[in-house]
């Protein structure tokens, strides 16, 4: 196994800067006071904090006798203003490169001047950014964004695009990002203020994951210039975790990696990058010493003590990287955390606590340091496969959680027996994610438990079990099922004319028809892949086992609600959304759209709609007639005006035509 260190791993300079400021002001005995965490790096904040330093998320918070520290973010215009306003004594941490942006955007012109901002909209110093900007500003964090804000831009004419970044903003999105500004605007000019220690972190860090089968990012999980380092890394290496401690490695993925890649965040402390690193040593110490034959151990022993013998003990004492135990003997009893369980994703406090008394196995013993090292991981999984020898005859059906995703498939952890079940027996079809299965507790049998010297190997399988209960549902479900019954049920697939849902091992269809009582063009516009819906059964085809759904509620249908809120003689706001020679049609309420004849427009005579009505005018009618069977609605807004003297002319055109049930074309 290698490990390799990114150099630019750590603290940045406007960090350092920052850090410095505060502890220069705790050693000479001011009380601190942070605007915000100083840093977004919560392991350091608490230590701060203990050293008298507390953060505050406003300057009201301030008592008499506190310095004031500004963040390396920075913030608005207006906090400094404040600040100002009422005399309170601060000191200004913000990193030199984010004044520099601060200064490109306060001197944007409101008149004439737009101001375009790569960067999360909601991170601190994009806020202070925005803050420091009287011209009209936008906020993207990617591509699809910007495409969204461009059109808006580009309607605004004779003005000036000014283009700035967040100084941790990915410097590959922000290339892609330029080159589109440059295409589509003309009067723009672009300030690269990515800082140039991000350019290098970032592009050190793809280099390095692309050598990597392993990749670990440090740093605070709040931390922008942090989350970005993991995206870079993980399109290199798709095996790329994030994690702030020490505490947080994952033990089996470490012993199981050969080339380690290893980077920080510019606010992550040189001690915790340097804690992780002893930690993957010791994990890799102790992986070289497990390795190592029953024969060699036992000659390294002390005479009093044989390896390969299990003895009780005691904890007394549990850190991030191994447990201590009391095993009766005036040796140093540990166990290395890789020794404590097949579970890579516990910590050694969630499997022991201080008092417990567990059985082990002693591993290793030296003389000179005066130290035992002891397994519980493997007592337990010796036990676990004596038990587990006898349940592939019964074909019991067992119960566990899935630990990882591997190569080729997942590890499910059962009585401290790793379990692999490979990718074709993971999951009901293989469209499904392997990764989404970690976590979760499944139901599987073993199908192969075989040994072979030293080497045991457990196969199960999810799928059979899963093949299983469809079939007890399907078998279920064709023995109760009725045209009429409701269920619930999972989308599970969209086509033009309908969508397929799962009922529990058997499909139905919801034909797009039954989707909506209004005219829809795609399923989708009702229904998504992946949601829970309420359906009855329409129609059973016994022959062909084909099941109609429907979906849409008699209750929502237009006309029932017309029937039920809407009787004849209620006047109405209605949108115009057509016209005809003889009429206009206006929407009444969704679905249903009415038809004022040209007679029942005004109280004079008009020779077509046209001249009074234009399509999308809000306009009150009186409902005058209904028909239910024939789905036609008549409106008049005659009805609603004042009685002429004269008595309107007659018109020639037919006083009736069909109401529509969908808008007008």
């Amino acid at each position: 196994m290698s490990i390799k260190k990114a150099e630019s791993a750590g603290f940045c300079f406007g960090v350092n800067r920052a850090i410095n400021i505060v502890n220069d002001l705790i050693v000479n005995d001011v009380k601190v006071c942070t605007l915000g965490p100083i840093i977004h790096n919560m392991e350091l904040v608490r230590e701060l904090k203990e050293k008298g330093c507390r953060p505050i998320d406003d300057i009201d918070e301030l008592k008499d006798g506190e310095t004031l520290v500004i963040r390396s973010h920075g913030v608005p215009k207006s906090v400094i203003d404040k600040l100002g306003a009422k005399g309170i004594d601060y000191k200004d941490a913000t990193c030199p490169f984010v004044k520099k942006i601060h200064n490109i955007v306060a001197q944007a012109n409101p008149d004439s001047d737009i101001v375009l901002i790569a960067g999360n909209k909601n991170h601190p110093e994009v806020q202070g950014i925005i803050g420091n900007c009287l011209a009209e500003c936008y906020t993207f964090n990617n591509e699809a964004e910007l495409e969204e804000i461009l059109p808006i831009i580009l309607k605004k004419n004779n003005t000036n695009l000014k283009v700035v970044a967040q100084t941790t903003f990915d410097t590959k999105e922000w290339e892609k990002s330029v080159k589109k500004i440059k295409k589509l605007c003309t009067n723009v000019k672009i300030f690269d203020t990515i800082c140039n220690a991000t350019s290098v972190r970032q592009s050190e860090a793809d280099l390095i994951a692309a050598q990597s089968d392993f990749m670990i990012v440090i740093g605070d999980r709040h931390s922008s210039n942090t989350a970005k380092l993991f995206d870079i890394c993980k399109r290199r290496c798709s095996d790329t975790v994030l994690i702030e401690t020490a505490r947080e490695l994952d033990t089996a993925k470490v012993r199981a990696a050969k080339d380690i890649g290893v980077t920080a965040g510019a606010s992550t402390p040189t001690r915790i990058i340097k804690e992780v690193l002893d930690t993957m040593s010791e994990i890799k110490s102790g992986e070289t010493n497990v390795e190592e034959s029953f024969e060699e151990l036992l000659e390294e022993s002390l005479k009093n003590l044989n390896t390969n013998e299990r003895v009780m003990g005691t904890v007394i004492s549990i850190a991030p990287n191994e447990v201590q135990v009391d095993v009766g003997r005036k040796q140093t009893g540990f166990i290395p955390v890789s020794e404590l369980s097949n579970d890579p994703n516990v910590k050694p406090e969630d499997i022991v606590k201080i008092g417990d008394k567990i059985e082990l196995l002693i591993m290793k013993t030296n003389d000179q340091e005066g130290t035992i090292m002891l397994s519980k991981r493997r007592v337990d999984a010796q036990k676990g496969w004596e038990e587990l020898q006898g349940k592939v005859e019964s074909q019991e059906i067992l119960t566990s959680k899935v630990t990882e995703a591997v190569k080729g498939g997942v590890i499910v952890l059962y009585n401290n027996v790793r379990v692999f079940i490979p990718a074709s027996q993971a999951t009901a079809s293989r469209d499904e994610k392997l990764e989404d299965l970690v976590g979760q507790e499944v139901n599987f049998r073993l199908i192969e438990v075989s040994q072979r010297g030293r080497q045991r190997r457990a196969i199960g399988s999810i799928r059979s079990v899963l093949k299983e209960q469809r079939a007890a549902q399907r078998e279920e479900f064709w023995k109760n099922c009725e045209i009429g019954k409701r269920y619930k049920g999972v989308v599970k697939s969209l086509t033009s004319y309908g969508a397929f849902v799962d009922l529990g091992g058997v499909f139905g269809m919801i034909h797009i028809s039954e989707l909506s009582w209004t005219h829809i063009k795609h399923p989708s516009e009702v229904v998504n892949v992946g949601d829970t819906v309420d359906v009855y059964i329409k129609d059973i085809n016994e022959e062909t086992k084909k099941i109609s759904l429907g979906f849409k509620n008699a209750e929502d249908n237009p006309w029932e609600i017309l029937k039920r809120d809407y009787p004849e003689g209620t006047v109405v706001k209605a949108k115009i959304v057509g016209l005809t020679t003889f009429g206009a049609f206006a929407n009444i309420i969704p679905g249903i759209d009415g038809l004022i004849h040209i007679s029942q427009i005004a109280n004079q005579r008009i020779d077509k709609p046209a001249d009074i009505l234009s399509v999308g005018e809000t306009v009150e009618a009186k409902i005058t007639a209904i028909d239910f069977d024939k789905k036609r609605v008549s409106l008049s807004m005659r009805a609603l005006l004042p009685e002429d003297e004269q008595a309107p002319s007659k018109e020639t055109a037919p006083e009736e035509a069909p109401a529509e049930t969908e808008s007008a074309e």
